[in-house]
């Protein structure tokens, strides 16, 4: 966690996200600063779908892409759209502790018996659906996929500015990842 640098004022901000939606985004979450209203989209956010996250930001603030891990790989469409369509010239990619897309190998036995006793599969398809898809959404680390995931959408996308963050569940709050 030696990467992590946490926002408790706005000059903790890294200065090349002060005065952008980055920096207006870990004002809003962070430091509680009073809200502006927004026409549209300033930024994409990127971040896990795990349901004990919650970001305070406005209304029309961002488009959010809510995927196991923050893993953005197979929401490229989604991605290219917000950019193209919508506009938006940063991403906010957050993922956060506890994540349950690492080590998912621990969990093939909870998968698959949850898929048969509350989905009806037959055992056989739900251990195969959940060895097929493993290698696509294990992330590893956290912070390095995070890093990673940042990095390969910086190539993808190279006038876009992306920040890593994460988000740690016992305080709620973003960090900075320094890369």
């Amino acid at each position: 966690m030696h990467r992590l640098f946490p926002v408790s004022v706005r000059d903790d901000i890294f200065f090349n996200y002060r005065n952008t939606p980055i920096g207006a985004l870990l004002e809003y979450h962070n430091l509680g600063a009073e809200h502006e209203p927004y026409a549209q989209a300033q930024l994409l956010i990127g971040m896990c779908m795990d349901s004990r996250k919650h970001l305070h930001i406005p209304d029309n603030f961002a488009y959010i892409i809510r995927t196991g891990g923050a893993n953005l790989r197979y929401s490229e469409f989604k991605v290219s759209y917000a950019i193209a369509v919508g506009g938006v010239q940063c991403i906010a990619l957050i993922g956060h502790d506890q994540c349950g897309m690492v080590n998912l190998m621990s969990n093939k036995e909870a998968f698959v018996q949850g898929l048969t006793e509350r989905a009806g599969w037959e055992r056989e398809l739900a251990e195969q659906h959940f060895t097929n898809f493993v290698p696509m959404f294990e992330i590893g680390n956290e912070i390095d996929f995070i890093i990673s995931e940042a990095q390969r959408l910086r190539q993808r996308y190279p006038k876009i500015q992306v920040a890593p963050l994460l988000y740690k569940v016992e305080d709620n709050l973003l960090y900075q990842v320094k890369e």
